[in-house]
């Protein structure tokens, strides 16, 4: 911390920055960048922030270093500077749900190689193999695990894909959405070679954590907040109307389908209607439900009587104190180890 700010390092580009800046909005914290080239910004919701836009890759190393008390980057470049220097970041909050990708092991198709065992093999057939990759340090380690042996690192900032082909490395170590890039250029994936999984993650400097109130006051903040939109974003709230004798009753019905429990429980009111139609027991209900199940969930309701369903969007869901806040506080209190 310094000037009584707290500094938070977000990626500067690519699809991680672009998705980082609507991710924030999502959440309610909207990024104030004036100037497409400025590297500086400030969030209108959270005053005593100061945004910083760095390479995705030295938010680990500034974090650490203390240049910065908090930071979104990948677990990849993460992992990979915790492997080359005695780092002092922790992790806050890992998954966000976005930026995901695989940090994996690609061999040309023509080597007709499944696995790293055969990967092993030819390796040593050949007296040693060259590997061109971005993450030294993390496939050292996969390789060395799969005894692969002997591995020349080739350290590359560019198109990995196309440096088997041009001969500057016999195969490639690289992250990966899709594997379309890696299939456009002749490459498979190891059918065991994924080093990692990564998604953006909110990372801290502990000592920041520990020592300044302010830092404390915003890492909960930002935690409380890409919880309950994270939640909040893979469900439904949904409305229907329901015949019924009882509120009883009629929870009884909904408790019979797999979809309709919601959070703790449907929620069941009686409907006051002049309307002739509406004569008899009528109960508005209204469920939580997952967004990948809303159809069934849709189709469950209309089984037991539903009608006049109503779906909407969630944007929050604020439910017991998370257990991320529930680690900070821990962290805080030196009672969590970094990590």
């Amino acid at each position: 911390m310094r000037s009584g700010t707290v500094r938070l390092a977000l990626p500067s580009k690519g699809q991680l920055g672009e998705s980082t800046l609507q991710f924030f909005k999502a959440c309610g914290l909207s990024i104030n960048k004036t100037n497409p080239r400025q590297y500086t910004a400030s969030i209108p919701a959270l005053p005593e922030v100061e945004v910083f836009f760095q390479r995705s890759a030295d938010i680990p190393r500034a974090v650490s270093q203390g240049d910065m008390d908090l930071g979104i980057t990948g677990m990849d470049t993460l992992q990979e500077h915790r492997l080359e220097a005695d780092a002092n970041v922790t992790m806050l909050r890992e998954f966000l749900g976005y930026g995901g990708c695989s940090l994996v092991v690609a061999v040309p198709l023509e080597w007709n190689i499944q696995n790293a065992a055969q990967l092993a093999t030819l390796a040593s057939e050949r007296g040693g193999l060259r590997v061109a990759t971005k993450f030294p340090n993390q496939t050292q380690q996969f390789l060395d695990g799969h005894g692969v042996a002997p591995v020349k690192i080739v350290l590359a900032s560019g198109a990995l894909e196309a440096m088997p082909t041009i001969g500057s490395a016999d195969f490639i170590s690289d992250l990966t959405a899709t594997g379309t890039t890696l299939r456009d250029n002749h490459l498979r994936a190891l059918d065991d070679g994924e080093i990692l999984y990564s998604e953006a993650s909110l990372v801290a400097n502990p000592d920041a954590v520990r020592n300044a109130a302010a830092v404390q006051r915003v890492a909960r903040r930002l935690l409380e907040l890409f919880e309950g939109y994270l939640a909040g974003d893979s469900r439904y709230l949904v409305f229907a109307n329901m015949r019924g004798e009882s509120a009883e009753a009629v929870a009884d019905r909904l408790f019979t389908q797999s979809n309709l429990g919601g959070l703790t429980g449907p929620t069941i009111a009686p409907i006051y209607s002049r309307l002739p139609s509406a004569a008899g027991h009528w109960f508005s209900v209204s469920v939580v439900v997952q967004n990948k199940s809303l159809y069934d969930a849709i189709q469950q309701l209309r089984s037991i009587g539903g009608s006049g369903v109503v779906v909407t969007p969630i944007t929050y869901i604020f439910d017991e104190y998370p257990a991320s806040c529930q680690r900070l506080d821990a962290l805080i209190a030196g009672k969590e180890p970094i990590a």
